[in-house]
Order: structure tokens, then C-alpha cells, then sequence
């Protein structure tokens, strides 16, 4: 079985609440060759775009949005890499879904990933207004905020972020990374609400925030 046709049962799978076949579904997979990576980007993330569609066609209920939360959860944590015990971090990045905004399956499967890529992920969770953001990506010496949006109503609310950070004087300080399902659908609104950069899933979370904070070390000089 192809990825897609994996990924098309796990959705029914997250519609249907089945917390435990979706559970027998990625051990099937894995079973199969499909490597971890390749289950998170080609898998579980079309399952959750699309979810975000039924979800912004209010055709899922609160409930079946929880359990779907818990099997992408499960799911991450069963195919992200462990940790690197190495004593050496990346740097500290900061993540958060912008005010208004409660979506946060995409913002905790970056945030896994970067976790074992070597970063210090702060993250700060849902709802997150722009001025707590920014706060605490000074307060942690953080090279980048990381902002996610499910849908494009609050995606607007990442240019007052991105206000916040110029009016600072800490553009190229700090460096606004955007993602989220409406991202993958319009890609225009990246420069439309002032994002640095974004990535199409949490696979390639770590090599953007790693091209962003090489942009500020060059901008500081730093070797």
C-alpha cells in the first residue's frame, strides 16, 4: 500500500474517533517499510490538512477533533526520533499558535521534531497573543518565533507580530517563521503576514529555523 492510501485510512480512522486502529494502522505501516519520517510528512500530515478542511467546514465536531489531537499525538511520538543527548543545542526557538487560535496538532509536531533536532523549544501553546511571544523570544535569546494558524481568519493576527518585531528594531534579530494548514493552501499569505519563512510539514521544520538562524548570525557577524 502507497503512502496516500495509508494516509487516507488514518483519516478515516481520526473521523471515526478509533483511537486503537489508527494505532494497529501506523504499526502496519512502520511493519511495512514505510520509514517514521516518511509516515509523519506523507501520512499524518495530508490527514491533518485535510482535517483542517472538514474543520474549517465545520463538519467535525469538538469531540472527534480531540481524538483525532490524541491520534496525531500518538503518532508523533511513536515516529519522531529520540532526543540527542548531546550536551550542544541548536539555540532556543520559540513557538506558539497566534491569539485566537486553537489548532495545535501542526505547532506540537514541529515542536517535536525541532526537540529532537537539538533545539530548545519553548513552546508556549494555543491562543498566544504577539506581544507574549516576542517577550519571551527575548527573554530565552531566541533567533526565531515560530507562529502557527490553522486558518487564514487568524493567520491575520500574525502581522501584529510581525509589527511588534520591527517596531522593536529586532528584524533581523529575531526571524517570524509561519506555518499551519492554511499556509500549504494559500502560500501567498507567508509575505502577506510578514513571515520569514515556513515550512510544508514538521519534517522540514529544522531545516528552516537552521537557514533563519543563519541569516541573523550573518547579519551580527557572528562566525
Amino acid at each position: 500500500m502507497k503512502p496516500h492510501e495509508w494516509s487516507e485510512q488514518l483519516l478515516d480512522a481520526m473521523i471515526n474517533a478509533d483511537r486503537s486502529g489508527a494505532a494497529e494502522l501506523i504499526g502496519n505501516a512502520l511493519a511495512n517499510g514505510i520509514e517514521p519520517q516518511q509516515v509523519i510528512a506523507e501520512v499524518l500530515d495530508p490527514a491533518i490538512v485535510r482535517l483542517g478542511h472538514l474543520w474549517e467546514k465545520e463538519t467535525m465536531s469538538l469531540a472527534q477533533n480531540f481524538v483525532a489531537s490524541k491520534i496525531a499525538e500518538d503518532t508523533l511520538l511513536r515516529c519522531v526520533p529520540d532526543k540527542t543527548d548531546s550536551l550542544c543545542t541548536k539555540g532556543a526557538i520559540v513557538l506558539g499558535n497566534i491569539e485566537d487560535d486553537f489548532h495545535s496538532l501542526g505547532r506540537k509536531a514541529v515542536g517535536l521534531f525541532l526537540s529532537a533536532a537539538g533545539w530548545d523549544v519553548y513552546d508556549l501553546g494555543n491562543d498566544v497573543p504577539a506581544e507574549e511571544l516576542l517577550e519571551k523570544a527575548i527573554e530565552v535569546n531566541a533567533c526565531a518565533i515560530g507562529a502557527s494558524a490553522m486558518m487564514q481568519t487568524t493567520a491575520l493576527n500574525i502581522r501584529k507580530l510581525r509589527q511588534l518585531i520591527d517596531e522593536r528594531g529586532l528584524t533581523d534579530r529575531i526571524k517570524l517563521a509561519v506555518g499551519g494548514a492554511v499556509f500549504n493552501w494559500r502560500p501567498e499569505l507567508v509575505s502577506e503576514v510578514g513571515g520569514d519563512g515556513t515550512a510544508n510539514n514538521a519534517v522540514g521544520a529544522d531545516e528552516l529555523f537552521m537557514r533563519l538562524q543563519a541569516e541573523v548570525m550573518n547579519r551580527q557577524g557572528t562566525p
